[in-house]
């Protein structure tokens, strides 16, 4: 059974500034730049079939139109529990309407809907014991977030093995967009 997930790839030169951030925080695994990505719609485990039929659902977006991304600053999720450390994503109408024709074709095929809100990020590290306190001193000392821009020439659906996050990610189709 494929766990699937859609998103856009980071390009080469983006994960190479996005990983000098790494290190220097206890408790956290950090992401392979390879590996880093935007989820747009989270998938799961399904077999070969609903993967099949997904794929298929997913053409139907092909050739949606570009799109500039911006990489805006450093996060985290969980609160005072840490549990991952991202680069957020500046707000974008056209990033959100691409995920929310995600959903639809998805739940067209038959899918659930997804349960959480969309907030788009790019995974860094997962944490496993860091503070609230270690998080943020991490934050304010990786000093000023240079925004990073990029515009994605494709979205992917991605398989991953079942694991504890992170990766490696394999693109199992990919999906063009409109310049």
């Amino acid at each position: 059974m494929p766990r699937l997930f859609t998103g856009l790839e980071i390009p080469q030169d983006v994960a190479f500034a996005l990983s000098l951030k790494r290190g220097g925080l206890s408790g956290a695994r950090w992401i392979d730049p390879e590996n880093y990505h935007i989820t747009l719609r989270f998938i799961g485990d399904v077999d070969g079939q609903t993967a099949d039929e997904v794929a298929d659902s997913l053409d139907r977006l092909a050739n949606s139109l570009r799109f500039s991304i911006r990489l805006t600053h450093l996060g985290t999720f969980g609160g005072d529990k840490p549990r991952a450390l991202f680069a957020g994503v500046e707000p974008s109408e056209a990033l959100s309407r691409l995920q929310a024709a995600h959903e639809r074709v998805l739940q067209r095929a038959g899918l659930p809907p997804e349960g959480r809100k969309f907030v788009p990020h790019v995974t860094l590290a997962r944490l496993r014991g860091t503070s609230a306190e270690d998080m943020a001193r991490f934050i304010a000392e990786a000093a000023r977030f240079e925004p990073l821009n990029f515009v994605p020439a494709r979205f992917v659906l991605f398989s991953s093995r079942d694991s504890v996050g992170g990766g490696p990610y394999l693109v199992e189709q990919s999906y063009p967009l409109a310049a």
